[in-house]
């Protein structure tokens, strides 16, 4: 979750820059919006391997009903 972390830093600066230049306001907005999704992503990407490794993922699956026995 560390890269999460250092890409919504990235998409905070680029925002607290924009605010400063008004005449690049537009690139850096863009360019945050760009670096929110990277971190989106990135935690989105780490959740599902933490499922995937989770022993209640593998538990999920529904076992199937016994054949009903023949008159």
């Amino acid at each position: 979750m560390d890269t999460a972390g250092r890409l919504r830093a990235m998409a905070v600066l680029c925002r607290q820059t924009a605010a400063r230049h008004p005449d690049r306001s537009w690139k850096l907005l863009a360019e945050a919006e760009y670096w929110e999704h990277l971190a989106n992503d990135t935690a989105l990407d780490h959740f599902d391997r933490c499922l995937v490794r989770s022993p209640l993922h593998r538990a999920r699956s529904i076992p199937q009903p016994a054949a009903a026995p023949a008159e």
